[in-house]
């Protein structure tokens, strides 16, 4: 893609990203709300990272930085662009940026029925870790939908 454009997220976009993972993500979490991205965007301002194409958002990728470890999620890219390379460069773009801050490994979340995403991941250079497993324990009650 030739005029495909990658770059961080600012806070005024919450809704717009959200609108986005509802058309190109699967599945929801509990962050999934305003008041969740634009902390995201305010705690880490490089880590949510776009792609546009003609002036459309076309795909994201969350690269979190703790300063301990790299951490990936929300890799979509909208269902009618996909296909074209939009994810590599994306992915290609989280790497760097954990490359500089001096990130050693990339771990990502991908949902076990996600059959889609895992081979995308795997074709990225990434394998499933067998010997984790996720533990989870909501401190908030999830807004409705999710």
């Amino acid at each position: 893609m030739n005029d495909l454009r990658i770059r961080t997220a600012e806070t005024h976009e919450a809704e717009a990203v959200l609108a986005f993972w509802a058309l190109a993500a699967e599945g929801t979490s509990i962050t999934d709300d305003v008041d969740g991205v634009t902390r995201l965007i305010q705690r880490d301002p490089g880590a949510l990272i776009l792609a546009e194409s003609g002036g459309q958002l076309v795909g994201s990728v969350i690269a979190g930085w703790d300063g301990w470890r790299c951490s990936l999620y929300r890799l979509a890219v909208l269902p009618s662009h996909r296909r074209r390379g939009i994810s590599t460069a994306l992915l290609a773009a989280a790497e760097e940026r954990f490359t500089a801050v001096g990130g050693r490994r990339g771990d990502a979340m991908v949902l076990e029925v996600n059959e889609l995403a895992q081979r995308v991941w795997e074709a990225a250079g990434y394998r499933r870790e067998e010997r984790w497993r996720r533990w989870v324990k909501p401190y908030a009650e999830p807004a409705a939908g999710h």
